[in-house]
């Protein structure tokens, strides 16, 4: 054969490996394809059995997860965002400007807050086929297009494509999650950045300073200048702030009034017709209020107020005008005994709370051991991020043990949190609460001695029964209302309220357990951590407007309906109004529960029927896990814990 015979050969074979290896990509891609076309095809299938199943069998289903607890993070300095101001062009500007206002999450930003967030947003180049986030890895940041084009990606599978103005990873700078999709760079792109810590300390740092402006105006408010600070924090969170244009109609003469407003900006034009013209009575300035005669007397408005120039007001609706506001008049005396009614609680002990032992607080770490299955594997009563629970004896009594490595405290940043549960844990002494005896620590892990709830998770008792009836659904949070009551009076907030936080004793009593997130809090004062559960977090919460007491009502509201079934503005939510907790307590659900007995254990617990006899862990499923957690020292923390 010639050399041109061969180099034909060759040149035959080279085009039909390069046609082969074209063939074979195209099969991929439609094998690829079939795939994601036959899962979605599986998961409808799915539903259509589901639906054709009886309620009991598929609400709730027995493998659902709940997204995992949110961490809270340390804020960076302040000064932190100040340094990273970056100069932008007003067509970036505007660019971002109308990225953020089209997003559901962040149009609920106020002008100095976007303001502050693209001033700190930097920015970062990426080349053609560089990949921007990848499916499965912790989120950090969100970004907005610049320049450029980008390809998402599920499961290596097209979904859409990212152009010019584009936002996208924006849940990442709401608190740590995975990335459920690949973005790659389809050309050279820019892309403007911000990372989730400078957006937090922005809208921390931005709440706060708004919350004290706006409680310092309506202190000088004629209206309110006499309710304390706690009280004009409670009056706030009831307000709105609504905007009114030149020459607009704010109210209007004969018409029905349902709101209360307090002038916050601009100036106001009272009038009342006389002999069929309008004539000027006064005008108002920031600070002066109007609307309240209509609300007080139940009467129509009495006059019209117009805004002189663009006004800005604060409102109030007149349903909890009444529950935020004295109605017997309106600049209050004195001796107004608190306007968001203090909650009454008993101080004394119930006579059948968990007493410390007084041989425990004599016993070292290596008195207890682990109880263990019958093929001696050790029961684990609950995995957490950096913590697991175990059964362990003294042999006289059954404990749970909540193991904390010090190496994850430290690398997740997690140590004051650890210190107020301890502290939190000690103060506490509620039947309906759980019981913290000891703390044992040695080179590798906190230990934290507590009581054992024989009864398992009220969670576990859910998912196994789909859905509690009416009359133990009341029961379980008739106990936790009655915990909330005892930590609202001694002024810790829970802020972690969820079914797996709630455990059940042998008598089939609910108690409240993990204090990772509670903390201490005056009246009128506000935290601004961003931690909980997201299924379970209040919109305050979301927004990092500062949070309080409310939080806990939100989640009991979540609580109630989970346990039952498988938008009010904090201080509209029943439990923050001005009988505190005790419009919970009287609501016409709660009806049938006698809080007496209830307080006393004389009830008989209708979640009875959920705790099994037998082993000590025959209320617990066998979890798995890795049991090494490391042995390296953290002696940082001896000194705190």
């Amino acid at each position: 054969m010639s050399h041109r015979e061969l180099a034909n050969r060759l040149m035959e074979m080279t085009v039909r490996l390069e046609g082969e290896q074209i063939r074979n990509s195209k099969l991929e891609t439609r094998v690829r394809e079939l795939e994601w076309r036959l899962k979605e095809n599986e998961e409808e299938i799915m539903k259509l059995k589901k639906a054709q199943e009886p309620q009991a069998q598929r609400d709730p289903p027995m493998n659902r997860t709940r997204g995992k607890a949110i961490l809270p993070e340390p804020l960076s300095e302040p000064g932190a965002t100040t340094a990273t101001k970056i100069a932008k062009s007003p067509s970036i500007v505007d660019l971002v400007t109308r990225a953020i206002h089209r997003h559901d999450f962040l149009q609920g930003l106020d002008p100095d807050q976007a303001a502050r967030v693209i001033e700190c947003m930097t920015l970062s180049e990426r080349r053609r086929g560089e990949t921007v986030i990848s499916e499965g890895e912790p989120g950090n940041d969100m970004f907005i297009v610049v320049d450029g084009e980008l390809q998402v990606t599920k499961i290596g599978m097209p979904v859409r494509r990212l152009e010019r103005g584009t936002l996208f990873g924006e849940l990442a700078i709401l608190y740590d999650c995975k990335r459920t999709a690949t973005v790659q760079a389809i050309t050279d792109v820019r892309l403007l950045c911000l990372s989730r810590s400078t957006f937090r300390t922005i809208r921390t740092l931005e709440s706060q300073k708004r919350r004290e402006l706006m409680i310092s105006f309506l202190k000088s408010a004629k209206t309110l200048h006499l309710l304390s600070d706690a009280q004009l924090s409670h009056v706030f969170d009831c307000m709105e702030e609504k905007y009114f244009s030149d020459k607009e109609s704010i109210v209007m003469e004969g018409e029905e009034g349902n709101t209360f407003y307090v002038i916050f900006r601009g100036r106001v034009q009272v009038t009342q017709k006389v002999e069929g013209a309008e004539k000027e009575i006064r005008m108002l300035q920031p600070g002066d209020h109007f609307g309240e005669l209509a609300l007080i007397r139940n009467i129509r408005r009495t006059a019209t107020c117009t805004a002189v120039g663009n006004v800005t007001c604060l409102i109030l609706d007149g349903e909890i005008f009444s529950e935020t506001i004295p109605l017997d008049h309106i600049e209050l005396p004195e001796s107004v005994d608190g306007f968001a009614q203090t909650i009454l609680v008993e101080r004394e002990s119930s006579v059948h709370e968990a007493q410390a032992e007084p041989e425990v607080t004599r016993l070292q770490l290596s008195d207890f051991t682990a109880v263990c299955f019958n093929d001696g594997e050790p029961v684990t009563l609950g995995i957490g991020a950096f913590a697991r629970v175990e059964l362990v004896t003294n042999g006289k009594r059954n404990y749970a043990m909540k193991k904390i490595s010090k190496k994850s405290i430290m690398k997740m940043q997690q140590k004051r949190h650890i210190q107020s549960e301890r502290k939190i844990l000690e103060e506490v002494s509620c039947s309906f609460i759980i019981k913290l005896y000891a703390v044992f620590k040695d080179s590798t892990h906190i230990y934290f001695l507590l009581e054992f709830c024989e009864g398992g998770e009220l969670w576990s008792k859910l998912r196994e029964i789909g859905r509690f009836d009416n009359m133990t659904a009341v029961f379980c949070c008739g106990c936790v209302l009655e915990a909330l009551t005892y930590l609202h009076g001694h002024l810790i907030v829970y802020r972690d309220l969820k079914p797996e936080n709630l455990l059940l004793d042998h008598r089939g009593y609910v108690k409240l357990g993990d204090f990772g997130f509670a903390c201490h809090l005056l009246r009128g004062e506000h935290t601004y951590s961003f931690c909980g559960t997201p299924e379970y977090l209040a919109p305050e919460v979301l927004k990092h407007e500062g949070h309080d007491f409310s939080v806990d009502f939100w989640a009991m509201g979540i609580l109630i309906f989970e346990l039952l079934t498988g938008l009010f503005r904090p201080g509209h939510r029943l439990g923050n109004r001005k009988n505190g907790i005790m419009d919970i307590k009287r609501n016409t659900w709660f009806r049938d529960i006698d809080w007496s007995k209830l307080k006393q254990g004389q009830l008989v617990a209708p979640t009875l029927r959920f705790v099994r006899r037998g082993a000590p862990y025959a209320n617990f499923q066998r979890l798995l896990g890795d049991r090494a957690d490391g042995e390296e020292e953290s002696a940082a923390l001896d000194d705190h814990l």
